[in-house]
């Protein structure tokens, strides 16, 4: 693998340019171009072997997998790829260009008329990308209710019925308490402010 970061910056330069060209030759005159875009590659980071970012045209915005060393890809053009991005998995669409190598692409909006600017296309792509980014969210297990015997001796409270028998009694009191309060608080209230 090449961990040259020059090989980065070129082949997403490389990217550009050639959609760059897309665009005022193959695209030219297709109505559904958004004329206050441009293309413009967003966010682009190694990931292994490859590259992945958002790139931003005035007809779609994708995410994008980009080969760091132009290759073709072992699947034939427009076949799909899962592939991780972050947290989640993306279904990945094989394009290849002459010259330049395949590439992989998740659509993310096409066509682009809802955008009301390039810099708002920009933001969106950078909140996909930061979103996607994210570490995952460790979500904590409640706290083990653990009786005096069972901190004592070692055992956790699924296994000390008693315990078990404790906390719901526990929480049926707490329960009382807290329904009985519910119901006199108002009427307290209600009685001093009559008062």
């Amino acid at each position: 693998m090449n961990t040259d970061p020059g090989v980065l910056v070129r082949r997403v330069a490389d990217l550009e340019a050639l959609f760059t060209h897309v665009g005022a030759t193959r695209m030219a005159g297709i109505p559904i171009l958004h004329p206050g875009l441009r293309v413009q590659a967003v966010g682009f980071e190694r990931d292994g072997d490859a590259a992945v970012g958002v790139l931003v045209t005035p007809w779609f915005m994708n995410l994008v997998r980009l080969p760091l060393e132009p290759s073709s890809s072992d699947l034939p053009v427009g076949q799909a790829r899962e592939r991780p991005v972050g947290n989640e998995c993306f279904s990945f669409i094989v394009g290849h260009e002459d010259g330049f190598g395949s590439y992989e692409a998740c659509s993310l909006f096409s066509p682009m008329a809802e955008f009301v600017d390039h810099e708002a296309a920009v933001a969106t792509a950078r909140a996909v990308l930061d979103t996607l980014r994210q570490p995952p969210q460790v979500i904590a297990s409640p706290p083990v209710a653990m009786s005096r015997r069972a901190l004592l001796f070692g055992r956790p409270a699924a296994t000390d019925r008693r315990a078990a028998i404790d906390a719901g009694a526990a929480n049926d009191a707490a329960d009382r308490i807290d329904a009985g309060a519910a119901a006199t608080t108002p009427a307290t209230i209600n009685a001093g402010a009559a008062g």
